[in-house]
Order: C-alpha cells, then sequence, then structure tokens
C-alpha cells in the first residue's frame, strides 16, 4: 500500500496517469526533464547537502520545530518539485490505517507515509518528479517520440527518544519476513491487497536502513510495484514511500529517487 497521495495518484487518476506514460509525440526534452538521467541506485553513498542546510543534533529525539528545519525544501533538491505543506486529504492519520495481519501494520504505516512507534514528533514532506527520455518506436507519421515517466514520493521525518528509532526500524524488518506472502491494508478511505513483499539494497548514508518492495495486487498477470526506503540517521527516521505511475501499472522496476533520499539524509547531519 501507499500514502493516499502515491494511491490517489496512481489508481484513482489512472487515466490521467495512463496518458502521461504513454510514448507521446514531440520535440526533445528540457532541461528539467533530461536532469532525471541523474538519478542512480539507491545503494550509492550520500554526498554532502549544500553547506548552507541545517543539520540534525545527533542522538536526541528532536522536536516537530526542529524536524521542521532539517526537512526537506524546494531549494534542497534540484530535481522535482518539494512540497512543504501536505495536503490534508493526503495528511493520512496513524488510526486511519490497519492491515488484516498486525504484524504486517509497520508496512501499511510506512507506505502511508505515517510515523512508526511511537515517534516524539514527526512532519511530512512530499517530492514528484518527471523525466523525458526518447522512445525506441516512432509515431504514426513517423516523428520522434519520448517516453515520459512520472515518480511520486511521500516523506515522513519522526523522532524518538530511549532508543525508538532503532525499534521502529527492527519492526519494519521483521513486518517484511514476516508478511512476504502478502496481506491486506487499509488507509484512509483505500484498501489495497499487498501480494508480496521483498527486501532489496538498501542505500547508504545514515547509521542503518531498510528497503522494501511492494508488490500491488492490480488484477493483472503482474503486481503493480511500490517502494519504501526508511534510513535512520541518531534519533531519527527518514521514511520514503516511493511510487513510478508506469510501474504501479506494469510492475516493472524502478528507482527511488536517490538524490531526494541523500538530500534528506545529508541534512540530518
Amino acid at each position: 500500500m501507499s500514502s493516499t497521495a502515491v494511491r490517489r495518484t496512481a489508481l484513482a487518476a489512472s487515466a490521467t496517469a495512463l496518458a502521461l506514460l504513454v510514448t507521446a509525440c514531440g520535440g526533445s526534452s528540457d532541461d528539467d526533464g533530461a536532469a532525471g538521467d541523474d538519478k542512480v541506485k539507491a545503494d550509492r553513498s550520500a554526498p554532502a547537502a549544500d553547506k548552507s542546510a541545517e543539520s540534525a543534533p545527533a542522538g536526541r529525539a528532536l522536536t516537530a520545530a526542529e524536524l521542521e528545519k532539517v526537512a526537506l525544501t524546494p531549494s534542497d533538491v534540484k530535481n522535482g518539485e518539494v512540497t512543504t505543506k501536505v495536503p490534508a486529504k493526503d495528511d493520512i492519520a496513524k488510526d486511519q490505517v490497519s492491515t488484516d495481519d498486525k504484524a504486517c501494520l509497520p508496512l501499511a504505516l510506512g507506505q502511508s507515509a505515517v510515523a512508526q512507534g511511537e515517534p516524539a514528533a514527526s512532519v511530512k514532506r512530499s517530492w514528484h518528479g518527471q523525466t523525458e527520455a526518447p522512445s525506441r518506436s516512432k509515431g504514426p507519421d513517423g516523428r520522434d517520440m519520448t517516453t515520459i515517466s512520472v515518480d511520486k514520493i511521500m516523506l515522513n521525518l519522526a523522532s524518538y527518544a530511549d532508543g525508538g528509532a532503532e525499534q521502529a526500524l527492527q519492526e519494519l524488518r521483521t513486518a517484511a519476513e514476516k508478511c512476504a506472502g502478502g496481506f491486506v491494508a487499509t488507509s484512509g478511505d483505500d484498501k489495497l491487497k499487498i501480494a508480496e513483499v521483498t527486501t532489496a539494497s538498501a542505500p547508504k548514508g545514515g547509521d542503518e536502513a531498510v528497503a522494501i518492495n511492494i508488490g500491488v495486487d492490480i488484477g493483472k498477470d503482474t503486481n503493480g510495484l511500490m517502494k519504501l526506503v526508511v534510513v535512520r540517521k541518531g534519533a531519527t527516521l527518514a521514511s520514503f514511500s516511493a511510487v513510478n505511475l508506469s510501474s504501479m501499472m506494469t510492475g516493472a522496476e524502478f528507482q527511488v529517487a536517490a538524490d531526494v533520499v541523500d538530500a534528506q539524509v545529508a541534512k540530518l547531519g
């Protein structure tokens, strides 16, 4: 499952998504579209952040105000767009998330952009980006084609006291193992059947991290693909719930935008 923003973008707005995701006639991409080529696999080391960015104090639970200072802003990420005020319809509360198997709840919370465990404070952000690439085929009139890819990330930053961050991350790992065969989750008004859960290569840069692939039953031969990446830095967890609209429809592999993950982790110090 995903955050409401992800699900509604991928499911309720599927007609729009498909219109964007099919190859489109037209010229070459602009600089912002081509910037998607800068994405790299999530297992690379995080680069240094902008020197002007604030960093989180290490080893203690941050307040909501302190988390706001170290959460992503539009100027932190060159590609795509960061939204600092998540719309109310996308801001799912913890009591709106449930699963048919309690052991799988951490996965549902993560994909709904809800903080794991019992945080001292948490804040949310969202990011969306669009990349373009030349298509291998041409249009009916012989013109060059462009393939458009749309990505979305819901980000939750949460701070914990007394080892809560380590415990929450371990509970997420355990959930990924116990719920490998799937489960049913509800988030807000949305209900999804998860067909499979697998772990993937986690990003570098924090104290520890986990990456999870979530296959969603979309009624086809293949499952729709969503991803969850959670990085711990000190007493803070940065959780990235990611979807690529094409992958949601086809199950094709995609990479979580590494520049978004790297920028946020670097701001945590």
